[in-house]
């Protein structure tokens, strides 16, 4: 692996937040950015990294709900359409966890502007190449960000060691997502590495071999 690469693990889920750049001391880009905007500056700063581009997995809080502290005039955020609007009202997520006792006041609110992502598209950013697989099922505009040259694959909460990501959330779907990890992962080279949202970083291979939600599509 010839970029830098780093990760912190923020926020009560413990989600993987990742800085790639072409070098330290300049640009790069964050991967997801849950509620805890000091912790993805403290990820930035080890580097001495500048962010200019916060690309989101999906629109569940743990992976979005801090991007208002994080972006600015000079980073551009992106996200999937379909999971703008569940983007834009961490609150309602909390509620369906916590209960509808609890206050979403109107400061849980997202108001960032978010240019979309779609399937295929490809991420030019500062000398990072990054490709968009478009993968839902764990929501409807889940995307993971493929490293081509590097051969890491962002699996946001797609793909996990030994695991995948829930579906009996609002807008999830089991069918779906083993159609994406069939159409848009499986198809990878084995020997990508595989960053995900949650816990540890595994590999294709590994995840082929002993993964056993992928042993029912190979």
């Amino acid at each position: 692996m010839t970029v830098l690469l780093d990760a912190a693990p923020l926020w009560h889920f413990q989600t993987n937040t990742y800085v790639i750049a072409p070098e330290s001391g300049g640009p790069a880009v964050v991967i997801d950015a849950p509620p805890d905007p000091e912790g993805v500056g403290e990820l930035l700063a080890r580097h001495d990294l500048t962010p200019v581009a916060v690309l989101v997995t999906h629109g569940h809080i743990d992976h979005v709900g801090g991007i208002d502290g994080v972006v600015s005039p000079t980073i551009t955020a992106y996200l999937h359409p379909a999971d703008l609007n569940m983007a834009r009202h961490p609150g309602e997520q909390l509620r369906a966890l916590l209960g509808p006792s609890y206050d979403a006041g109107e400061d849980e609110l997202v108001t960032t502007t978010f240019s979309d992502l779609f399937d295929g598209q490809t991420l030019d950013i500062s000398g990072l190449s990054l490709d968009v697989l478009h993968t839902p099922g764990h929501t409807p505009g889940h995307c993971c960000f493929y490293l081509a040259n590097e051969g890491v694959l962002f699996s946001g909460d797609q793909l996990f060691q030994g695991s995948i990501g829930r579906t009996d959330l609002p807008g999830g779907s089991y069918d779906t997502l083993m159609e994406s990890m069939a159409t848009r992962v499986l198809p990878l080279p084995v020997e990508t590495s595989v960053q995900p949202g949650h816990g540890p970083t595994t590999t294709l291979a590994a995840e082929r071999m002993h993964n056993p939600f992928l042993q029912e599509l190979l």
